[in-house]
């Protein structure tokens, strides 16, 4: 395991997946500053947020838990660029290489979640 969260490929991941919706939500209407271009960048963030706070604690089962709030935050975000691109704010390509990306983070997140699903419930071993 990790000694530090920024050692995650999730993470790092995350935080590419952070500045492309950035860079990405920087062209949306500016009367979207504090309506859906809000949000996404609050979704956006809390990724690498609570995949850094899950790492933190002192549990398996607590980092599992911060990994699916993670995972929660990450399909919200697909949710609302997919609002976006409806109401023309966004183009296909951007929309496809943002999915792409999200995907990305989607698989390490849910292979993460599994490895420390097992690991939870493996019988502690005593010397």
């Amino acid at each position: 395991m990790a000694h530090s969260y920024r050692e995650l490929i999730v993470w790092q991941k995350s935080i590419e997946l952070v500045t492309f919706v950035y860079r990405l939500t920087k062209q949306f209407p500016k009367e979207e500053i504090y309506g859906l271009t809000s949000q996404i960048r609050r979704a956006a963030v809390s990724v690498p947020s609570n995949i850094a706070e899950g790492q933190g604690r002192l549990s398996k089962k607590d980092f599992r838990h911060f990994l699916g709030q993670a995972r929660g935050s990450l399909l919200e975000l697909e949710t609302q660029l997919l609002i976006a691109s409806n109401l023309g704010y966004m183009r296909e390509p951007a929309l496809k290489e943002f999915m792409e990306r999200s995907g990305e983070v989607s698989r390490i997140l849910h292979r993460l979640i599994e490895v420390m699903s097992e690991a939870e419930s493996e019988p502690a071993t005593r010397n």
